[in-house]
């Protein structure tokens, strides 16, 4: 078992915490993550020395959203790489961790690929390891200019859709820094709103059950001096009645080819609810999350997870990697079954508009997402293998 260390963060040291990054001390190269878990009672580092430590970290959800799951799967395979464990074990071990979210193998195979290449290429061990390590920082600075490119595309729409200005976005679940290698995407575009002067109000759901609204946007909106409200997941419906939503704005773990979304559990019921209130809901993702090998909506895996986060009133965070989260007091009657899936999916004539770095996708068809992906040169995978 590698060992494990947390570390306490200067919590005055930046205005939003680093999510992760590759450290390489005397003793061999680590990868430091911001333990998402603890958030946002205390900022704490995980040191991840080794493959499984990462992997337990990933499916604990100590890293997770989409785009940071794909930097932080390149970065596992550099580490398997440079500590002399078996590459293709590593990959496919970091690969399956969760199923729902495409970047993750995204980001594996385009370490792995550099990797192979470079040892097919010659290279020795230390060859091919700085190999995929350059892979996976390629990777997190393409990350943090497609967040960029993103929030100026999302925040030219809501201007085309939503003249009049002062803006009130609803978002769900977390989709800031803390899932991204730069702002991240849908809390990108609302922070690039709040610095054009048009945010009047930021609504965040508090995500059930495991509360990353609550936990982590809240987090990450109140550091950047956004108004904001926070409100359970169920009060959303009183707000759209009320005419209180501009706009909402959602991630995307996965988009399939016909354009289909799936995002945390909770967004298709504010599809529907936008739908009938008439206001724009928008999907904002880096074109990584597109997956050309989805058909549709009804082919993407939802991960299942524990039932226990339903029926427990669960403690805010694990007390340590490996621990298991979700332990608390039990709300339910010993033996209740719970449905818990982690994600949900919208189907794209919910949708108005797709925002990626490569562009605005709207309407978001099957058309569309070809054309999207014939058009974009970033790399990413997004075209057939």
């Amino acid at each position: 078992m590698a060992d494990q260390r947390s570390e306490d963060r200067d919590t005055a040291a930046s205005p939003a915490a680093l999510a992760l990054r590759w450290e390489e001390p005397p003793e061999g190269p680590v990868l430091v993550i911001l333990d998402q878990t603890r958030l946002p009672a205390e900022e704490v580092e995980l040191v991840c020395t080794d493959v499984p430590v990462l992997v337990e970290a990933i499916r604990s959800l100590a890293v997770r959203g989409a785009p940071l799951l794909g930097i932080a799967g390149a970065y596992g395979v550099a580490l398997a790489a440079a500590r002399g464990f078996d590459v293709d074990e590593a990959a496919e071990s970091l690969a399956h961790a969760r199923p729902t979210a495409v970047n993750l193998g995204y980001g594996v195979r385009r370490a792995a690929v550099a990797y192979h290449a470079a040892a097919k290429a010659g290279a020795d061990a230390e060859g091919a390891a700085a190999a995929a390590l350059a892979e996976a920082r390629a990777l997190h600075r393409e990350d943090a200019e497609a967040s960029e490119r993103m929030a100026a595309h999302g925040l030219a729409l809501l201007d085309e859709l939503l003249p009049a200005g002062g803006y009130r976005l609803l978002t769900h679940c977390n989709t800031g820094a803390l899932v991204s290698g730069g702002e991240g995407t849908a809390l990108a575009v609302a922070a690039a709103v709040h610095r054009a002067g048009q945010l009047r109000r930021l609504w965040v759901d508090e995500t059930r059950p495991l509360l990353q609204g609550a936990r982590l946007t809240a987090y990450e909106a109140g550091r950047a001096g956004m108004a904001y409200t926070l409100l359970t997941d169920n009060a959303a419906g009183s707000l759209f009645a009320a005419g209180e939503v501009d706009a909402v704005l959602i991630g995307a773990d996965r988009i399939a080819a016909d354009g289909s979304v799936a995002n945390k559990v909770g967004s298709y019921p504010l599809a529907v609810l936008a739908r009938y209130h008439h206001v724009p809901f928008v999907v904002v993702a880096p074109t990584s999350t597109v997956d050309l090998g989805t058909a549709d909506g009804a082919s993407i895996e939802i991960e299942q997870r524990p039932g226990h986060e339903v029926t427990d009133i669960t403690v805010p965070y694990a007390p340590a990697a490996g621990a298991q989260a979700g332990t608390g007091i039990p709300v339910a009657p010993l033996g209740t079954q719970a449905y818990n899936p982690a994600f949900d999916v919208t189907p794209p004539e919910l949708v108005t508009a797709l925002v990626t770095e490569a562009g605005v996708v709207s309407p978001l068809t099957g058309d569309g997402i070809a054309e999207l992906c014939a058009r974009s040169r970033s790399g990413n995978g997004m075209l057939p293998e």
